[in-house]
């Protein structure tokens, strides 16, 4: 199995979100093929001719049989997440995954288990970590322009009416790992404790996916180890009126800077100066920050996927569309797992801080099913 020098094989697991994933591993100086895993033959026959590849496999089960296969990139739907990552680190295969890394604590561990009886990689697939807006936020963090954090405010409303039956009535917070994950990543910590509390009523229409959940929004304040910095997390998937976003705002004593407010654009910032003379109160200046893409990050190979862009690769019929989702993140996600595996070490987010970004959403929505009441988090490490 590859641990070492040798290119790279990649089977990507789900081609709906994964259909964008395949030109980036294509494009990986490490990466040798790419092979396509989809129960829709006709999707799957489609992007096998778009990007000019072998027809693949219809079920993961096949694919883990395949002694070519080295890595396994799963983006299939989130109540298969847990039994595919176990059954593909069992396998001896490296594991990406689509977050969450699973819904019940219990599944946590099982993942973190195969991890370690198999040596072999997990990583989640956490996209606001690497996007552009994170990477501007963490440079100034480290620049030290916040000064002293107080607040931390993540957020990830998203109308879920019309999903798969699967998605009808998910716990809000079950997905809370694009929300919370930036300030765990930015401060190094972890969740202690959770209480939240669910807001209005799903309705009958949209609670036919079998969950124990009776919110269209959950909120959730978090109580973060060794730091004073308070994270309020607002997610919400049905009836809530509000257009789509994903992201974070972080405050300091002296700057904060916030979400653009329709997902996408210049982020705001606020920089807080003394009072004006004779004045009471300090003054705050806003304006606008463009986050940059820092392809330097990046073989040169993958720069172009930080922005959409057109793909005409060796064996392809025609150019191809790329989107650039989530900041630009796809491909620091891919780099980063191709490069722990090649170069023999644990992914930035591999199994326990998966499991530590994933367990306080958990946490948090048997919390609202208490009406608030404080629930400890797992503490997550080796063992």
């Amino acid at each position: 199995m590859n641990g070492g020098s040798s290119p790279l094989t990649i089977a990507v697991v789900g081609l709906g979100f994964g259909r964008d994933f395949v030109p980036i591993y294509r494009s990986h100086p490490a990466v040798a093929d790419v092979i396509l895993v989809e129960p829709d033959a006709a999707r799957r026959a489609a992007v096998a001719h778009e990007f000019g590849l072998a027809p693949g496999y219809a079920d993961l089960s096949e694919a883990l049989t395949d002694p070519a296969i080295d890595a396994v990139h799963i983006l299939a739907p989130v109540f298969l997440h847990a039994d595919m990552v176990v059954a593909a680190l069992d396998a001896g295969k490296h594991v990406a995954c689509a977050v969450p890394m699973a819904t019940t604590l219990e599944d946590l561990e099982r993942i973190i288990a195969a991890t370690e009886r198999s040596g072999r990689n997990y990583m989640m697939m956490e996209t606001t970590v690497f996007g552009r807006e994170y990477i501007a936020v963490d440079e100034l963090l480290r620049a030290g322009a916040f000064g002293d954090l107080a607040l931390y405010r993540g957020f990830h409303i998203q109308n879920l009416e019309g999903f798969p039956l699967y998605w009808q009535g998910f716990p809000p917070m079950h997905y809370v790992t694009h929300a919370l994950s930036p300030i765990l990543s930015l401060l190094g910590t972890t969740v202690a404790s959770v209480s939240a509390r669910g807001a209005g009523r799903l309705a009958p229409a949209n609670a036919g996916g079998g969950f124990d959940n009776p919110f269209p929004t959950e909120v959730g304040q978090f109580t973060l180890r060794d730091s004073d910095v308070l994270a309020d997390v607002t997610m919400s998937f049905f009836q809530t009126a509000r257009s789509y976003v994903e992201g974070f705002s972080l405050y300091g004593e002296r700057l904060g800077v916030e979400w653009p407010i329709d997902n996408v654009g210049p982020m705001t910032a606020y920089d807080m100066l003394p009072p004006a003379s004779g004045e009471r109160g300090n003054r705050v200046e806003a304006r606008s920050l463009e986050p940059r893409d820092a392809p330097e990050r990046l073989p040169e190979a993958l720069q172009a996927f930080v922005r959409p862009t057109d793909v005409l690769l060796p064996g392809m019929p025609s150019p191809a569309r790329v989107e650039a989702h989530h900041g630009g993140s796809h491909p620091f996600l891919v780099h980063e797992f191709v490069s722990s595996i090649v170069e023999g070490r644990p992914p930035l987010i591999d199994a326990y801080r998966s499991a530590a970004w994933t367990a306080p959403g958990i946490c948090a929505h048997q919390s609202a099913l208490a009406g608030g009441a404080e629930v400890a988090v797992p503490a997550y490490g080796p063992r």
